[in-house]
Protein backbone atom coordinates (compact mmCIF):
# COMPACT_ATOMS: atom_id res chain seq x y z
CA UNK A 1 0.00 0.00 0.00
CA UNK A 2 1.20 3.66 -0.59
CA UNK A 3 1.12 6.11 2.35
CA UNK A 4 -1.70 7.58 1.03
CA UNK A 5 -4.11 4.24 1.21
CA UNK A 6 -3.91 3.49 -2.49
CA UNK A 7 -2.82 -0.09 -3.41
CA UNK A 8 0.80 0.11 -5.53
CA UNK A 9 -0.16 0.20 -9.13
CA UNK A 10 0.40 -3.31 -10.76
CA UNK A 11 3.63 -3.43 -12.42
CA UNK A 12 2.36 -6.86 -14.68
CA UNK A 13 2.27 -6.07 -18.34
CA UNK A 14 -0.60 -9.24 -18.37
CA UNK A 15 -4.64 -7.77 -17.78
CA UNK A 16 -6.30 -9.38 -14.56
CA UNK A 17 -9.54 -10.93 -15.13
CA UNK A 18 -11.99 -11.16 -12.38
CA UNK A 19 -10.78 -14.31 -10.50
CA UNK A 20 -8.00 -15.48 -13.04
CA UNK A 21 -4.24 -15.62 -12.37
CA UNK A 22 -2.57 -12.89 -14.37
CA UNK A 23 -2.29 -13.89 -18.17
CA UNK A 24 -4.96 -15.66 -20.40
CA UNK A 25 -8.21 -16.67 -19.75
CA UNK A 26 -7.03 -20.13 -21.47
CA UNK A 27 -6.21 -21.49 -17.95
CA UNK A 28 -9.95 -21.78 -17.18
CA UNK A 29 -11.16 -22.64 -20.86
CA UNK A 30 -11.95 -19.60 -21.81
CA UNK A 31 -10.32 -19.95 -25.43
CA UNK A 32 -11.52 -23.62 -25.69
CA UNK A 33 -15.37 -23.21 -26.97
CA UNK A 34 -16.64 -26.74 -26.78
CA UNK A 35 -19.39 -28.72 -27.66
CA UNK A 36 -22.56 -28.84 -25.33
CA UNK A 37 -24.97 -31.18 -24.71
CA UNK A 38 -27.34 -28.19 -23.26
CA UNK A 39 -26.59 -26.00 -26.50
CA UNK A 40 -27.60 -28.88 -28.45
CA UNK A 41 -31.22 -29.14 -27.24
CA UNK A 42 -31.59 -25.25 -26.60
CA UNK A 43 -31.13 -24.43 -30.37
CA UNK A 44 -33.99 -27.03 -30.70
CA UNK A 45 -35.62 -25.34 -28.92
CA UNK A 46 -34.86 -22.04 -29.81
CA UNK A 47 -37.88 -21.72 -32.66
CA UNK A 48 -40.53 -22.44 -30.49
CA UNK A 49 -39.09 -20.55 -28.05
CA UNK A 50 -38.92 -17.22 -30.89
CA UNK A 51 -43.35 -18.10 -31.65
CA UNK A 52 -44.10 -18.35 -27.84
CA UNK A 53 -42.22 -14.55 -27.91
CA UNK A 54 -43.77 -13.38 -30.85
CA UNK A 55 -46.97 -14.30 -29.03
CA UNK A 56 -46.21 -12.79 -25.89
CA UNK A 57 -44.29 -9.78 -26.86
CA UNK A 58 -41.73 -10.56 -25.00
CA UNK A 59 -37.95 -9.38 -26.07
CA UNK A 60 -36.05 -11.92 -28.28
CA UNK A 61 -34.02 -14.58 -27.08
CA UNK A 62 -30.42 -14.35 -27.91
CA UNK A 63 -28.60 -16.92 -29.66
CA UNK A 64 -26.51 -19.61 -26.78
CA UNK A 65 -23.01 -19.16 -29.00
CA UNK A 66 -19.85 -20.96 -28.02
CA UNK A 67 -18.44 -18.17 -26.56
CA UNK A 68 -21.19 -17.89 -24.25
CA UNK A 69 -20.53 -21.63 -23.18
CA UNK A 70 -16.74 -20.99 -22.95
CA UNK A 71 -17.56 -17.63 -20.74
CA UNK A 72 -20.16 -19.29 -18.45
CA UNK A 73 -17.46 -22.28 -17.78
CA UNK A 74 -15.02 -19.65 -16.92
CA UNK A 75 -17.51 -18.30 -14.64
CA UNK A 76 -18.03 -22.26 -12.38
CA UNK A 77 -14.08 -21.51 -11.21
CA UNK A 78 -14.54 -20.62 -7.54
CA UNK A 79 -11.59 -18.29 -7.88
CA UNK A 80 -13.97 -15.55 -9.78
CA UNK A 81 -16.23 -15.84 -6.76
CA UNK A 82 -13.67 -15.88 -4.12
CA UNK A 83 -12.41 -12.27 -5.52
CA UNK A 84 -15.61 -10.89 -6.18
CA UNK A 85 -16.62 -11.49 -2.25
CA UNK A 86 -13.68 -10.30 -0.74
CA UNK A 87 -14.08 -6.83 -2.55
CA UNK A 88 -15.35 -5.38 0.55
CA UNK A 89 -16.39 -2.39 -1.07
CA UNK A 90 -18.42 -4.06 -3.55
CA UNK A 91 -20.19 -6.46 -1.56
CA UNK A 92 -20.75 -4.49 1.33
CA UNK A 93 -22.14 -1.83 -0.59
CA UNK A 94 -24.66 -4.02 -2.29
CA UNK A 95 -25.77 -5.21 1.60
CA UNK A 96 -25.83 -2.14 2.70
CA UNK A 97 -28.14 -1.11 -0.69
CA UNK A 98 -30.22 -3.73 -0.09
CA UNK A 99 -30.78 -3.35 3.70
CA UNK A 100 -31.56 0.24 2.75
CA UNK A 101 -34.73 -0.09 0.50
CA UNK A 102 -35.46 -3.81 3.03
CA UNK A 103 -38.89 -1.36 2.92
CA UNK A 104 -39.29 -2.04 -0.76
CA UNK A 105 -38.08 -5.57 -0.61
CA UNK A 106 -39.60 -7.04 2.21
CA UNK A 107 -42.72 -9.57 0.94
CA UNK A 108 -42.02 -8.98 -2.41
CA UNK A 109 -40.43 -11.15 -5.22
CA UNK A 110 -36.93 -10.67 -6.70
CA UNK A 111 -35.00 -11.53 -9.42
CA UNK A 112 -31.44 -11.93 -9.06
CA UNK A 113 -29.63 -12.25 -12.18
CA UNK A 114 -26.17 -13.67 -12.53
CA UNK A 115 -26.34 -15.27 -8.85
CA UNK A 116 -22.85 -16.78 -8.62
CA UNK A 117 -23.17 -18.16 -5.20
CA UNK A 118 -26.37 -16.51 -3.98
CA UNK A 119 -25.20 -14.36 -2.12
CA UNK A 120 -26.96 -11.25 -3.59
CA UNK A 121 -30.33 -13.46 -3.62
CA UNK A 122 -29.77 -14.62 0.38
CA UNK A 123 -29.22 -10.83 1.49
CA UNK A 124 -32.75 -10.13 -0.15
CA UNK A 125 -33.91 -12.87 1.79
CA UNK A 126 -32.13 -11.47 4.99
CA UNK A 127 -34.10 -8.56 3.83
CA UNK A 128 -37.41 -10.14 3.72
CA UNK A 129 -38.17 -10.84 0.33
CA UNK A 130 -41.19 -13.39 0.11
CA UNK A 131 -39.39 -15.12 -2.82
CA UNK A 132 -36.05 -14.99 -4.94
CA UNK A 133 -35.55 -16.30 -7.97
CA UNK A 134 -31.92 -16.60 -7.93
CA UNK A 135 -30.47 -17.16 -12.02
CA UNK A 136 -26.85 -18.44 -12.79
CA UNK A 137 -25.90 -19.96 -16.48
CA UNK A 138 -23.08 -21.43 -14.82
CA UNK A 139 -22.26 -24.35 -12.89
CA UNK A 140 -21.59 -22.37 -9.11
CA UNK A 141 -25.40 -22.54 -9.52
CA UNK A 142 -24.94 -26.08 -8.24
CA UNK A 143 -22.96 -24.64 -5.19
CA UNK A 144 -25.45 -21.97 -4.76
CA UNK A 145 -28.47 -24.49 -3.83
CA UNK A 146 -26.31 -25.89 -1.09
CA UNK A 147 -25.53 -22.61 0.24
CA UNK A 148 -28.85 -21.63 0.20
CA UNK A 149 -29.71 -25.02 1.72
CA UNK A 150 -27.17 -24.67 4.20
CA UNK A 151 -28.55 -21.06 5.61
CA UNK A 152 -32.49 -23.09 5.59
CA UNK A 153 -33.78 -20.30 2.98
CA UNK A 154 -35.05 -22.98 0.11
CA UNK A 155 -38.37 -22.23 0.99
CA UNK A 156 -38.00 -18.47 -0.35
CA UNK A 157 -34.53 -18.78 -2.19
CA UNK A 158 -35.09 -20.70 -5.62
CA UNK A 159 -31.95 -21.29 -7.43
CA UNK A 160 -32.60 -21.88 -11.58
CA UNK A 161 -29.13 -23.08 -13.34
CA UNK A 162 -29.73 -21.94 -16.92
CA UNK A 163 -29.58 -18.01 -18.87
CA UNK A 164 -32.04 -15.64 -17.66
CA UNK A 165 -32.88 -15.87 -21.51
CA UNK A 166 -33.82 -19.30 -21.17
CA UNK A 167 -35.24 -19.84 -17.63
CA UNK A 168 -39.03 -19.96 -16.89
CA UNK A 169 -40.08 -18.30 -13.31
CA UNK A 170 -43.58 -18.42 -13.89
CA UNK A 171 -44.28 -14.80 -12.45
CA UNK A 172 -43.46 -11.20 -12.33
CA UNK A 173 -41.60 -9.76 -10.25
CA UNK A 174 -41.35 -6.66 -8.24
CA UNK A 175 -37.25 -6.32 -7.85
CA UNK A 176 -34.24 -6.95 -9.60
CA UNK A 177 -31.09 -6.77 -8.47
CA UNK A 178 -27.26 -7.87 -10.09
CA UNK A 179 -23.83 -7.31 -10.13
CA UNK A 180 -23.66 -7.34 -14.11
CA UNK A 181 -20.19 -4.87 -14.39
CA UNK A 182 -17.59 -5.77 -16.05
CA UNK A 183 -14.54 -3.82 -16.07
CA UNK A 184 -14.68 -0.10 -17.95
CA UNK A 185 -18.23 -0.93 -16.94
CA UNK A 186 -19.59 -2.80 -20.84
CA UNK A 187 -16.91 -5.29 -20.56
CA UNK A 188 -18.93 -8.90 -20.28
CA UNK A 189 -21.66 -7.49 -21.96
CA UNK A 190 -23.52 -8.49 -19.54
CA UNK A 191 -26.15 -5.78 -19.29
CA UNK A 192 -27.91 -7.27 -22.35
CA UNK A 193 -29.21 -9.72 -20.06
CA UNK A 194 -30.52 -7.24 -17.16
CA UNK A 195 -32.26 -5.54 -20.18
CA UNK A 196 -33.93 -8.63 -21.09
CA UNK A 197 -34.87 -10.00 -17.56
CA UNK A 198 -36.35 -5.71 -17.58
CA UNK A 199 -38.38 -6.19 -20.74
CA UNK A 200 -39.53 -9.71 -19.46
CA UNK A 201 -40.05 -10.40 -15.72
CA UNK A 202 -40.39 -6.74 -14.25
CA UNK A 203 -43.52 -5.65 -13.08
CA UNK A 204 -44.91 -1.66 -13.76
CA UNK A 205 -43.32 0.10 -10.87
CA UNK A 206 -40.71 -2.31 -10.09
CA UNK A 207 -37.47 -1.15 -9.14
CA UNK A 208 -33.77 -2.17 -10.16
CA UNK A 209 -30.68 -2.34 -8.47
CA UNK A 210 -28.57 -0.76 -9.48
CA UNK A 211 -30.51 1.73 -10.92
CA UNK A 212 -27.57 3.63 -12.53
CA UNK A 213 -24.07 3.58 -13.93
CA UNK A 214 -21.72 6.37 -15.36
CA UNK A 215 -18.53 5.57 -17.59
CA UNK A 216 -15.95 8.16 -17.34
CA UNK A 217 -12.31 8.35 -19.15
CA UNK A 218 -9.37 10.63 -18.30
CA UNK A 219 -6.19 11.44 -19.44
CA UNK A 220 -3.34 10.06 -16.92
CA UNK A 221 0.46 10.20 -16.31
CA UNK A 222 2.01 7.05 -15.30
CA UNK A 223 5.88 7.45 -15.92
CA UNK A 224 6.62 4.22 -13.56
CA UNK A 225 4.81 2.17 -15.55
CA UNK A 226 7.21 3.01 -18.42
CA UNK A 227 10.52 2.73 -16.37
CA UNK A 228 9.26 -1.08 -15.17
CA UNK A 229 8.21 -2.28 -18.25
CA UNK A 230 10.52 -0.49 -21.05
CA UNK A 231 13.76 1.31 -19.57
CA UNK A 232 14.37 -2.10 -17.94
CA UNK A 233 15.64 -3.21 -20.92
CA UNK A 234 18.42 -0.56 -21.89
CA UNK A 235 20.42 -2.23 -19.11
CA UNK A 236 19.62 -5.34 -18.13
CA UNK A 237 23.21 -6.67 -15.88
CA UNK A 238 25.32 -4.52 -17.76
CA UNK A 239 23.61 -6.36 -21.20
CA UNK A 240 22.20 -3.54 -23.54
CA UNK A 241 19.14 -4.78 -24.71
CA UNK A 242 17.84 -1.84 -26.29
CA UNK A 243 16.45 -3.91 -29.44
CA UNK A 244 13.60 -5.85 -27.12
CA UNK A 245 12.13 -2.04 -26.48
CA UNK A 246 9.79 -2.55 -29.93
CA UNK A 247 8.98 -5.86 -28.74
CA UNK A 248 8.09 -4.63 -24.82
CA UNK A 249 5.75 -1.93 -25.84
CA UNK A 250 4.05 -3.89 -28.22
CA UNK A 251 3.71 -6.56 -25.29
CA UNK A 252 2.95 -3.76 -22.75
CA UNK A 253 0.96 -1.90 -24.00
CA UNK A 254 -1.02 -2.95 -27.14
CA UNK A 255 -4.13 -3.90 -25.29
CA UNK A 256 -6.04 -2.72 -22.28
CA UNK A 257 -4.36 -3.45 -18.83
CA UNK A 258 -6.40 -3.42 -15.65
CA UNK A 259 -4.54 -1.93 -13.01
CA UNK A 260 -4.89 0.31 -10.06
CA UNK A 261 -3.72 3.97 -10.06
CA UNK A 262 -4.30 7.00 -7.68
CA UNK A 263 -5.55 10.15 -8.08
CA UNK A 264 -2.27 11.65 -8.66
CA UNK A 265 -2.27 10.13 -11.89
CA UNK A 266 -4.84 12.22 -13.06
CA UNK A 267 -4.50 14.82 -15.56
CA UNK A 268 -7.50 16.80 -15.46
CA UNK A 269 -11.09 16.42 -14.28
CA UNK A 270 -12.75 13.23 -16.35
CA UNK A 271 -15.75 12.87 -19.33
CA UNK A 272 -18.55 10.97 -19.06
CA UNK A 273 -18.42 8.36 -22.02
CA UNK A 274 -21.85 7.22 -21.66
CA UNK A 275 -24.67 7.30 -18.36
CA UNK A 276 -26.84 3.97 -18.20
CA UNK A 277 -30.44 4.18 -16.57
CA UNK A 278 -31.16 0.62 -15.96
CA UNK A 279 -35.07 1.39 -16.34
CA UNK A 280 -35.03 2.72 -20.02
CA UNK A 281 -31.66 2.12 -21.35
CA UNK A 282 -31.77 -0.72 -25.07
CA UNK A 283 -29.28 -3.14 -25.87
CA UNK A 284 -29.19 -1.41 -29.41
CA UNK A 285 -27.64 1.70 -27.42
CA UNK A 286 -25.08 -0.60 -25.82
CA UNK A 287 -23.76 -2.07 -29.46
CA UNK A 288 -21.51 1.06 -29.85
CA UNK A 289 -21.18 3.95 -27.64
CA UNK A 290 -19.19 7.53 -29.20
CA UNK A 291 -18.26 10.16 -26.58
CA UNK A 292 -16.48 13.52 -27.79
CA UNK A 293 -13.75 14.83 -25.38
CA UNK A 294 -11.83 18.07 -24.40
CA UNK A 295 -9.15 18.06 -21.98
CA UNK A 296 -7.07 20.55 -20.95
CA UNK A 297 -4.31 19.74 -18.80
CA UNK A 298 -4.05 20.83 -15.45
CA UNK A 299 -0.40 19.62 -15.05
CA UNK A 300 3.11 19.28 -16.29
CA UNK A 301 3.70 16.12 -17.11
CA UNK A 302 4.10 13.36 -20.10
CA UNK A 303 0.62 12.05 -21.34
CA UNK A 304 0.83 8.20 -21.33
CA UNK A 305 -2.48 7.03 -22.08
CA UNK A 306 -6.08 7.46 -20.98
CA UNK A 307 -7.91 5.44 -17.68
CA UNK A 308 -12.02 4.26 -18.17
CA UNK A 309 -13.32 3.54 -14.46
CA UNK A 310 -17.19 3.74 -13.44
CA UNK A 311 -19.96 4.67 -10.91
CA UNK A 312 -23.22 2.93 -10.66
CA UNK A 313 -26.14 4.73 -8.42
CA UNK A 314 -28.29 2.39 -5.98
CA UNK A 315 -31.78 4.37 -6.23
CA UNK A 316 -35.39 3.51 -5.02
CA UNK A 317 -37.86 3.68 -7.61
CA UNK A 318 -38.82 7.46 -7.98
CA UNK A 319 -42.33 7.80 -6.58
CA UNK A 320 -40.31 6.12 -3.29
CA UNK A 321 -37.52 9.20 -2.82
CA UNK A 322 -39.36 10.52 0.20
CA UNK A 323 -39.66 7.27 1.98
CA UNK A 324 -36.02 5.90 1.78
CA UNK A 325 -34.45 5.18 5.43
CA UNK A 326 -30.80 5.99 6.17
CA UNK A 327 -28.21 3.23 4.99
CA UNK A 328 -27.32 1.61 8.14
CA UNK A 329 -24.43 3.08 9.96
CA UNK A 330 -21.31 1.90 9.54
CA UNK A 331 -21.73 0.53 5.89
CA UNK A 332 -19.10 1.42 3.27
CA UNK A 333 -21.11 4.10 1.81
CA UNK A 334 -20.62 6.29 4.60
CA UNK A 335 -16.56 5.37 5.32
CA UNK A 336 -15.03 6.06 1.75
CA UNK A 337 -11.30 7.48 2.07
CA UNK A 338 -10.67 11.37 1.53
CA UNK A 339 -9.06 11.85 -1.83
CA UNK A 340 -5.31 11.88 -1.40
CA UNK A 341 -3.73 15.71 -1.25
CA UNK A 342 -2.81 17.53 -4.18
CA UNK A 343 -5.47 15.36 -6.17
CA UNK A 344 -7.46 16.55 -8.50
CA UNK A 345 -10.59 15.75 -6.83
CA UNK A 346 -9.71 18.90 -4.53
CA UNK A 347 -9.60 20.93 -7.52
CA UNK A 348 -13.24 19.80 -8.67
CA UNK A 349 -14.64 22.62 -11.10
CA UNK A 350 -18.38 24.11 -10.77
CA UNK A 351 -18.77 22.69 -14.18
CA UNK A 352 -21.81 21.08 -16.21
CA UNK A 353 -22.90 17.80 -15.56
CA UNK A 354 -20.77 16.05 -18.37
CA UNK A 355 -17.52 17.19 -16.30
CA UNK A 356 -18.78 16.00 -12.92
CA UNK A 357 -17.33 13.05 -11.36
CA UNK A 358 -19.60 12.04 -9.18
CA UNK A 359 -23.16 12.02 -8.17
CA UNK A 360 -24.61 13.90 -5.03
CA UNK A 361 -24.89 11.01 -2.45
CA UNK A 362 -28.20 12.46 -1.79
CA UNK A 363 -29.17 10.54 -4.91
CA UNK A 364 -28.60 6.96 -3.30
CA UNK A 365 -25.88 4.97 -2.36
CA UNK A 366 -22.91 4.86 -4.91
CA UNK A 367 -19.99 2.49 -6.18
CA UNK A 368 -17.01 3.84 -7.86
CA UNK A 369 -14.24 2.43 -8.98
CA UNK A 370 -12.86 5.77 -9.22
CA UNK A 371 -9.00 6.22 -8.56
CA UNK A 372 -9.30 8.35 -5.59
CA UNK A 373 -11.78 5.91 -3.76
CA UNK A 374 -11.27 3.00 -2.04
CA UNK A 375 -9.14 0.39 -4.81
CA UNK A 376 -12.25 -2.62 -5.98
CA UNK A 377 -11.38 -5.80 -7.99
CA UNK A 378 -12.47 -3.62 -10.85
CA UNK A 379 -9.70 -1.22 -10.27
CA UNK A 380 -9.05 1.00 -13.58
CA UNK A 381 -9.03 0.05 -17.21
CA UNK A 382 -5.82 1.69 -18.71
CA UNK A 383 -5.22 2.37 -22.34
CA UNK A 384 -1.34 3.36 -22.48
CA UNK A 385 0.14 4.70 -25.58
CA UNK A 386 3.13 3.74 -26.85
CA UNK A 387 5.27 6.50 -26.26
CA UNK A 388 4.41 9.63 -23.87
CA UNK A 389 3.35 12.86 -24.99
CA UNK A 390 5.22 15.51 -23.11
CA UNK A 391 2.29 18.27 -21.89
CA UNK A 392 2.63 21.76 -20.68
CA UNK A 393 -0.11 22.86 -17.78
CA UNK A 394 -3.57 23.97 -19.88
CA UNK A 395 -2.65 22.16 -23.00
CA UNK A 396 -5.88 20.87 -24.79
CA UNK A 397 -5.94 17.00 -25.21
CA UNK A 398 -9.04 16.65 -27.78
CA UNK A 399 -10.45 13.81 -29.42
CA UNK A 400 -13.47 11.00 -29.29
CA UNK A 401 -13.62 7.65 -28.06
CA UNK A 402 -15.68 4.64 -29.67
CA UNK A 403 -16.51 1.63 -27.89
CA UNK A 404 -17.76 -1.14 -29.58
CA UNK A 405 -19.05 -4.60 -29.57
CA UNK A 406 -16.81 -6.97 -31.28
CA UNK A 407 -18.74 -8.86 -34.26
CA UNK A 408 -16.13 -11.55 -33.24
CA UNK A 409 -17.59 -11.72 -29.72
CA UNK A 410 -20.32 -9.36 -28.36
CA UNK A 411 -18.11 -9.79 -24.82
CA UNK A 412 -15.17 -8.52 -26.16
CA UNK A 413 -15.20 -4.64 -26.64
CA UNK A 414 -12.93 -2.90 -29.55
CA UNK A 415 -11.78 0.07 -28.19
CA UNK A 416 -11.14 3.42 -31.21
CA UNK A 417 -9.12 6.07 -29.38
CA UNK A 418 -8.59 9.38 -31.70
CA UNK A 419 -7.13 12.40 -30.29
CA UNK A 420 -4.71 15.04 -30.98
CA UNK A 421 -2.76 17.58 -29.28
CA UNK A 422 -0.31 20.41 -29.62
CA UNK A 423 -0.82 20.36 -33.65
CA UNK A 424 -0.23 16.05 -34.32
CA UNK A 425 -2.93 13.71 -34.64
CA UNK A 426 -3.30 10.00 -33.52
CA UNK A 427 -5.69 7.04 -33.33
CA UNK A 428 -5.28 4.20 -31.51
CA UNK A 429 -7.03 0.75 -32.03
CA UNK A 430 -7.32 -2.11 -29.20
CA UNK A 431 -10.00 -5.19 -27.71
CA UNK A 432 -10.53 -5.55 -24.58
CA UNK A 433 -10.46 -9.78 -24.85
Amino acid sequence: MLGNGYSSPSSSTSRRRRGRPRGSRGSYGYWQPQAHPRRQQQQQQQPHQRQQQQNDRSPVVPPYTEFDMAYFRAYSHIGVHEEMIKDRVRTETYKSAIMRYQHLISGKVVLDVGCGTGILAIFCAFAGAKRVYAVDASEIAVQAREVVKDNNLSDRVTVLLGRVEDVSIGEKVDVIVSEWMGYMLLYESMLPSIIFARDKWLKPGGFILPSHASLFLAPVTNSDRYRESIDFWRDVYGINMSSMIPHARLYSFEEPCIETISGENVLTWPIIVKEVDCYTITARELETVTAKFSFSSMLTAPLNGFAFWFDVVFNGPANSSSNQPEAPLGSLTDQKPEAPLGSLADQQPEASSQSKKKVKSDEGIVLSTAPEDAPTHWQQTLLYLFDPIELKQDQKIEGSVTLSQSKENQRFLNIRLEYSTAGRSFVKDSMMR
